[in-house]
């Protein structure tokens, strides 16, 4: 339980990173709101995941999905730039999240 506790903060972080862009420094209000409550949830369900999980793995992941969220996000629907260099960097996020996930635990795939 407690890893989908860490993948639902990984994704709300991403929620509310990209909100906290779209309200334009605090000054729109639905996005505000919304980066506001993602926050919540995304901490609140970190808290979660930690009360069992080893905080470097869980602190790690749950910045690892935050980056390569916000990244795929701000390539597909911002028109961020992509090239090789970039898509490899989100590569070793991803090989870094699995490697602290497989490995990381001391017990391989739980």
């Amino acid at each position: 339980m407690a890893w989908l506790f860490l993948l639902v903060a990984g994704l709300f972080e991403v929620v509310w990173a990209v909100m906290l862009k779209q309200s334009e420094g605090f000054t729109k209000l639905w996005p505000s709101v919304i980066t506001i409550a993602a926050m919540w949830v995304s901490f609140g369900c970190l808290a979660m995941a930690l009360k069992t999980l080893p905080i470097g793995n869980a602190y790690a992941i749950w910045t690892g999905i935050g980056a390569v969220g916000v990244a795929i996000v701000g390539i597909v629907w911002f028109n961020e730039s992509i090239d090789f260099v970039r898509v490899a960097c989100i590569g070793l996020i991803v090989a870094g999240v699995v490697g602290l996930k497989v490995l990381g635990s001391g017990n391989a795939l739980v």
